[in-house]
């Protein structure tokens, strides 16, 4: 495991699994007849801010830094993960800011960023069309333009992704699920010691939620939902030996309905607070 210093002072590791912002082509249409790329839609402005303030929200309500953010290669996912990168770092927090454009100065040593393959979109034709897909099946994700998109000095180029490529083409829903699990608790088990941010796609952040948190079905996950996962971690002689998983609703993660049906009991559809 890597991280043998500990960050963290309560105790607890902290995983932030969060979708992207809205995505230009659910609110333009036409962008799709003449996108070069039309399997990776860039944000629609709302999405930009409302990426950026997800990240004021959570930065003013959790109590504790992030220390890593790690992000699905398409596009909407690195545009949210800049936006919520700025509101976590910006040197001074302004609360009539609306969008990164809106941060003068942000302190680039506060946290790493980095992409992984394994938070990306399900790949396969329930998640992007079939006619919308590369024919050749190429998807052309070029990771270093990715990682230019990013502040300088904020991506660790040190990190040794989870999943070396994407997910081969019609990849089962099931297959993408366990995916989705088995990246999220490998980045923790790599990084114990610091709390993490991932931002990913709809389908990653309600398999979170109904994975961890034991007998709900999710129905919906809006825009920048996202579960906040916790664990406690302790170090005996250096040694980091890390507890079980819970979710945490106590900080309103928002925009996930679900239901909650326990065994013996008749189900109870909720969502989360906003």
């Amino acid at each position: 495991m890597e991280s043998p210093k500990s960050n963290i002072d309560d105790g607890y590791q902290n995983i932030f699994v969060m979708r992207h912002g809205d995505r230009i082509d659910n609110f333009e249409p036409l962008w799709v007849s003449t996108a070069e790329r039309p399997w990776d839609p860039p944000l629609f402005q709302d999405g930009m801010i409302r990426a950026f303030r997800t990240g004021q929200r959570i930065r003013s309500q959790i109590g504790f830094p992030i220390h890593r953010v790690f992000v699905s290669p398409f596009l909407r996912c690195i545009q949210t993960a800049y936006e919520v990168v700025a509101a976590l770092s910006a040197v001074n927090v302004d609360p009539n800011a609306m969008s990164s454009k809106d941060v003068p100065s942000i302190d680039k040593t506060k946290l790493k960023v980095a992409i992984e393959f394994g938070l990306c979109e399900m790949m396969n034709s329930v998640a992007i069309m079939r006619e919308l897909a590369p024919k050749d099946g190429n998807f052309d994700l070029r990771i270093s333009d990715l990682e230019a998109m990013f502040p300088q000095g904020m991506v660790d180029h040190n990190v040794d992704m989870v999943y070396k490529e994407l997910p081969k083409w019609e990849e089962s829903v099931e297959g993408c699920r366990d995916r989705y699990v088995k990246v999220i608790k490998a980045l923790a088990d790599k990084y114990p010691s610091e709390n993490l941010l991932l931002v990913t796609h709809g389908e990653g952040v309600g398999t979170t939620f109904s994975t961890f948190f034991k007998d709900t079905t999710v129905y919906e996950v809006d825009y920048c939902a996202y579960v906040e996962l916790r664990r406690e971690v302790s170090s005996k002689d250096g040694s980091v030996k890390p507890g079980e998983y819970e979710v945490v609703l106590s900080h309103g993660q928002a925009g996930i309905r679900f239901s909650h049906d326990p065994a013996g009991h008749d189900p109870v559809i909720s969502q989360t607070p906003v």
